[in-house]
């Protein structure tokens, strides 16, 4: 409450950002806003107006008061790389010891990701990777899984792409219109993989931790290829949104999957065990010897 506040005048601009804030984007009338509040208009006003001239609160065309541009550019301050990588290192790190396999964080520059953490277990065979290495988005599954969050066409997907996809590895998917489709299924299943696509050996998954609508990061698993089959990507998939989601401050998550499941038709309920074990890669490659 006000009363209990050091500095009264404080508080109650405090407790009128906190308000518009879950009021979102519409915001509030000033009416409204002083009645939720327990206080009088025209003490309001004052307040409202001195958070105005700091661009903290602004009006909407029809009068409303709403967040403004100052307070989100506080919020990406706070937000910004080194920022991120402090607030969930923890969860990170149990993410690490949890799937016993190696963590990292990584966000998106022009065409490239930037690895600005990393936790891998103790294991004879490690990961070669460090922070501050770059490599393709196009290609990993920390770049793919921001990528599937950031664009909705292919249209603008490949403006921002116009090179070629980068030859990593043998079985690097050679076209933005593979890569494409993999964004697709990423979104829809939840997380993104690259499966020795960026490095022979080795298998990675990723899941993007979006602000809104628009990805800030992503996290991911990566392990040898014999230990990802494609039960296992999607635990570990599991074990992430388990371990990292309730770590995020306000106003992050991790994304979510678009559970759009067709009927199953007789060639799916008819797959075996060992075939619906494999993954989408090892599925391909039986296809094509049959």
């Amino acid at each position: 409450m006000a009363g209990n506040s050091p500095l009264g005048s404080v508080d109650k601009a405090l407790r009128a950002l906190q308000r518009l804030g879950d009021a979102g984007a519409e915001g509030l009338p000033l009416t409204r806003l002083a009645a939720d509040l327990g206080l009088n208009k025209s003490s309001i006003h004052r307040t409202l107006a001195a958070l105005r001239h700091r661009g903290f609160v602004e009006q909407t065309q029809d009068g409303n008061y709403r967040l403004g541009p100052s307070l989100l550019a506080i919020a990406d301050s706070h937000l910004r790389d080194e920022s991120l990588r402090s607030l969930i290192h923890d969860a990170l790190a149990a993410l690490c010891i949890k799937a016993g396999e190696t963590c990292h964080l990584g966000v998106l520059t022009g065409e490239q990701v930037v690895y600005i953490d990393k936790v891998e277990p103790q294991r004879a065979i490690r990961i070669w990777s460090e922070i501050g290495w770059r490599n393709p988005a196009l290609t990993t599954a920390l770049g793919r899984a921001i990528l599937s969050q950031k664009y909705v066409d292919f249209q603008s997907f490949a403006a921002a792409f116009p090179g070629s996809v980068p030859r990593r590895a043998p079985q690097t998917r050679a076209s933005l219109k593979l890569v494409w489709q993999e964004l697709l299924e990423a979104r829809r299943r939840g997380f993104s993989r690259e499966e020795q696509e960026n490095e022979p050996g080795v298998t990675c998954i990723g899941m993007a931790i979006l602000r809104g609508t628009q990805p800030v990061a992503a996290i991911s698993i990566t392990a040898p290829v014999e230990r990802m089959d494609g039960r296992r990507q999607t635990a570990l998939a599991r074990m992430l949104g388990e371990c990292i989601g309730p770590a995020l401050p306000p106003g992050l998550a991790l994304q979510h999957p678009i559970r759009e499941k067709p009927a199953a038709g007789p060639a799916q309920r008819d797959r075996s065990p060992v075939q619906r074990d494999r993954s989408p890669a090892q599925r391909d490659r039986a296809r094509a010897a049959r």
